[in-house]
């Protein structure tokens, strides 16, 4: 699992959303318990993932993880994430950094459910408000 981790943020950095999105299964989940008034609490299936990821290199552009810890749990399907990533507004150009913390169940080689622990709010005021408007549907 954790070459697992490893990969989907190497693709992340890659800016390959696509390939990130082929790491779902294709009933897989995309959950964000966190989400705010106006933000999507969950992304099901591969193909929506896919859609609801695609412009996300065009909103950030990250450049490097600045923090990384990767548990592995008593479930050998599951893998809990904890990250930072740091890089730049693209609309803005004003440097970015945000932590997440993602338990993933992985199943079959693939993405079952990916449980995002993020700070919407946050990340909305880092963009200005752009946040809204490109993943709240």
């Amino acid at each position: 699992m954790r070459d697992f981790a490893e990969h989907a943020l190497d693709l992340l950095l890659k800016h390959d959303m696509a390939g990130f999105a082929g790491l779902w299964a294709e009933d897989g989940v995309l959950e964000f318990p966190f989400a705010g008034p106006g933000y999507p609490k969950r992304v099901e299936g591969r193909d929506a993932i896919r859609e609801y990821l695609r412009d996300y290199p065009n909103l950030l552009d990250i450049r490097e993880v600045t923090a990384k810890t990767v548990h592995e749990t008593a479930d050998p399907g599951v893998v809990v994430v904890e990250f930072t990533v740091a890089g730049v507004v693209v609309a803005s150009r004003k440097p970015y950094e945000l932590s997440y913390i993602a338990v993933i169940t992985v199943e079959d080689g693939r993405i079952r459910h990916y449980r995002d622990y993020w700070s919407p709010l946050a990340a909305a005021k880092v963009l200005g408000g752009e946040l809204t408007a490109a993943f709240g549907g």
